[in-house]
């Protein structure tokens, strides 16, 4: 896996589906420290039990647009295939931690740091572009003048770390590249890969444009043959330079395949590898399960009638009533006709199996505090106290059989180095402690005013909506099955409104918020033992969870007014109004086939917000403007997307939770913090990080950062996302990646006879 230098992307979650799987073993704690949730499946192989020859097909959503990975339309097709054919310096082993590639460097070290950072490469002898000639120093170079942002020329996505540098040059010999820095940059390792040839980084034409459909001077294992963007297929051949390990493969194929038709790819056996969703695994395993076996399947169209259906069914058919039995006999054909083509997809599916892990990301709850009711921290951090992050862990992860454990960091995941769970800094689940937060911040029991139809996050219409209709909006919008429109849960849904007494007030001081913050202190001084470091900041703490001051408590249902008949803490709280407006928080979901499983999610969330009566408002948009129309441009109170996980938390965390800032045009600056809401001292700790070239004294900077952008409660992280893979069961050393960078060379078919079996990442036949 490539740093991706180009930009982060978020990602929305569009999965589907129940499943049931076999269950992946969480991993505990180990002497070595973290590790990751799940691990990796890629059924590993050694290279002598790896066949020679031959071609594999691997499923990509779309041909890239761009093959340059610093262009800002560059996908994970693009990633995909740079790694497969031009320098990574450094790879990602299965915990996320860079790994210098022994193909491209004898070593890279940091050789000064006073007065300027020095790293120093050296490079593989061997090592050379298809053109023949070696790969040195001009090639740093190129790179780092085109990336470092000075040229307006270069069309490129963001300059970090290349922005540091001082001077590329020669080391002491060809093999050696001296690299020096204006400012120290603690996470060097993530420049310089992919690095392409100075043929393509030497001018802005070559970078523009050349380089988006085709790369003819290339340093990997593969070299690209073709881009038929017609057939939707990239080829991929051995390079015959290449120095190291030999590829199994032929050749490496990736096809165009969108992942709504990735069920009909498999059965058609069009492909040998292909991320799925829930519901497709779902039906492999049951396919595989299934072999052998006589009758009818258990499963699929019409498996649900019962005895009684059938019987009815048959009646109606053979029934005096011609219209009816017409219309039943032709329902009754269409389900044979169905059955039978589910029994031969299901044939085709039983050639492959699933791989799975826990996908280098996570998806969180995006919390818009740019105005609103969710401007008011207070409102935030109420919502992110009713969350029960396990339960919406084990909405998505548990019927997958997966380790459902909540992310309880922003910056890393379970399993690498920077990964710890600051999340106390805000606190566990506590629907009282979130009654009071509300009450505190002015929302009181009782009916208010609906927001405008086609309003923005503030409750003012949206810009443009004037006389429109809104997106996905229909006759029949307010019926929850449909793909468009809004509906108010508990009210439009069909749910039984079960609100019970209102949300009652109490007294919760001025002073939490002083105290929420020194709580974050106290998390963030924490080192790996529990312990606290003592100062004036840590002093005043108290136990994670206690942000009320010392000998407030919640209120109690029986202690106001109007209580009398009130549910539990526990139990839906009535409607709250704040100035003669309901507290009711747009909820933008995507609408489109593959995100069943993001809305299953936002319904849960839903009816958790319920408890301390927050009312929300789901909406449905079209998946394909959902990002870009909804949470980019800010229309939204809350949604649900997700963030790759990576390597590099200071230089990728920044633009992330960066506090917005005024641009010349009046216009507001977001970076890529789509929550709006950040602060000068967590930008203050990123650019501490950057720079700080001890590991450990960066890790205690990054865990601080985390707790204070748990505290200001824009981005609530809720769990990693599944990672789920067909493959032929023939296919070695690829499937669920995790963390790990793959490696191409590896990848093949086992020999006959041959099983699966530990690999070796330094075996070489």
């Amino acid at each position: 896996m490539f740093h991706d230098g180009a930009r982060r992307r978020s990602v929305a979650l569009l999965t589907t589906g129940v499943l049931a799987l076999p269950a992946v073993a969480a991993c505990g704690a180990s002497e070595e420290g973290n590790v990751p949730a799940a691990a990796q499946d890629l059924a590993p192989t050694p290279r002598d039990l790896v066949a020679n020859g031959s071609t594999l097909t691997w499923a990509i959503d779309a041909v890239p647009g761009t093959l340059n990975a610093y262009q800002a339309d560059a996908d994970t097709g693009t990633t995909r295939v740079a790694g497969a054919v031009l320098p990574a310096l450094f790879t990602l082993d299965d915990k996320g931690r860079p790994q210098a590639n022994p193909d491209y460097l004898e070593s890279a070290e940091v050789v000064e740091r006073e007065p300027r950072q020095v790293v120093v490469y050296r490079l593989n002898q061997k090592a050379v572009w298809s053109d023949g000639r070696e790969i040195g120093a001009p090639d740093f170079a190129a790179q780092w003048r085109a990336l470092r942002g000075k040229d307006p020329a270069y069309w490129t996505a963001r300059n970090a770390g290349y922005d540091r540098i001082a001077k590329v040059e020669r080391g002491k010999d060809d093999l050696e590249v001296q690299v020096t820095f204006d400012k120290p940059y603690a996470e060097w390792r993530s420049l310089f890969t992919p690095l392409y040839p100075k043929d393509v980084m030497g001018t802005p034409d070559s970078f523009n444009d050349s380089a988006r459909t085709t790369l003819k001077n290339t340093a990997g294992p593969f070299s690209l043959k073709k881009v038929d963007r017609k057939s939707g297929d990239i080829t991929l051949v051995r390079n015959p330079r290449w120095w190291g390990d030999q590829p199994k493969l032929d050749q490496l194929v990736f096809r165009k395949v969108a992942p709504k038709n990735r069920t009909k790819a498999l059965t058609a056996g069009r492909v040998d590898l292909a991320q799925v969703a829930p519901g497709e695994a779902e039906r492999i395993s049951l396919a595989r399960r299934d072999k052998g076996a006589k009758g009818p399947l258990a499963h699929g169209p019409g498996a649900g009638r019962t005895p009684a259906d059938a019987l009815m069914s048959w009646a109606v058919a053979h029934g005096t009533e011609q219209e009816a039995a017409e219309s039943e006999q032709l329902a009754r054909e269409q389900t044979r006709e169905a059955v039978v083509a589910y029994a031969a997809e299901q044939k085709s599916l039983g050639a492959y199996e699933v791989r799975k892990a826990l996908e280098p990301s996570f998806t969180q709850l995006a919390l818009n505090g740019a105005d609103g009711p969710l401007a008011d921290e207070r409102v935030r951090r109420a919502v992110a106290r009713a969350l029960d992050r396990k339960e919406l862990a084990e909405t998505v992860l548990k019927p997958l059989g997966l380790p459902a454990q909540p992310v309880g960091s922003h910056l890393a995941l379970a399993g690498q180095d920077a990964y710890e769970d600051a999340s106390d800094a805000l606190g566990s689940q506590d629907t009282a402690e979130a009654r009071a937060l509300l009450a505190e911040a002015g929302w009181k029991p009782g009916q208010g005013a609906a927001r405008p139809k086609n309003a923005g996050a503030s409750g003012e219409p949206a810009e443009g909506a004037e006389g429109e209709e809104a997106v996905g909006d229909s006759g029949n919008e307010d019926r929850p099955g449909d793909d468009g429109g809004e509906y108010i849960v508990g009210e439009d849904d069909g749910k039984s409104g079960a609100r019970g007494g209102p949300m009652l007030p109490g007294a919760v001081a001025a002073g939490q918020g002083a105290a929420l913050w020194r709580q974050a202190d106290v998390v963030a001084r924490q080192d790996g033992d529990g312990k606290t470091e003592q100062g004036a900041h840590a002093q005043q703490g108290g136990p994670p969870g206690a942000y009320a001051p010392k000998g407030t408590a919640a209120p109690k249902e029986s202690e106001s007014p109007g209580a009398e008949g009130a549910e539990g803490a526990e139990g839906a709280a009535g409607p709250l109004a704040k100035d003669g407006l309901a507290l009711t928080l747009r909820f933008v979901v995507p609408s489109g086939a593959g995100s069943e499983q993001l809305r299953a999610v936002a319904d849960k969330i839903a009816e958790q917000l319920e408890k301390i009566g927050v009312t929300t408002a789901m909406k449905k948009v079209p998946s394909s403007g959902y990002f870009t129309d909804h949470v980019a441009s800010g229309q939204y109170d809350m949604a649900l997307y997700s963030w790759p996980g990576t390597a590099y938390p200071a230089t990728d965390g920044r633009p992330i939770h960066a506090k917005p800032v005024p641009a010349a045009d009046g216009s507001l600056n977001v970076a890529q913090n789509y929550t709006r809401v950040g602060t000068d001292r967590i930008d203050q700790l990123f650019d501490q990080a950057v720079g700080e070239l001890d590991d450990g004294a960066r890790k205690k900077l990054i865990k601080e950062a985390d707790a204070r952008i748990w505290a200001v409660a824009g981005a609530i992280p809720l769990y990693q996302r599944p990672e789920l893979v067909a493959a032929r069961p023939s296919v070695a050393n690829a499937g669920a990646f995790g963390f790990a960078t793959p490696r191409y060379q590896d990848i093949g078919f086992l020999k006959k006879g041959a099983k699966p079996g530990k690999q070796d990442r330094k075996s070489g036949s």
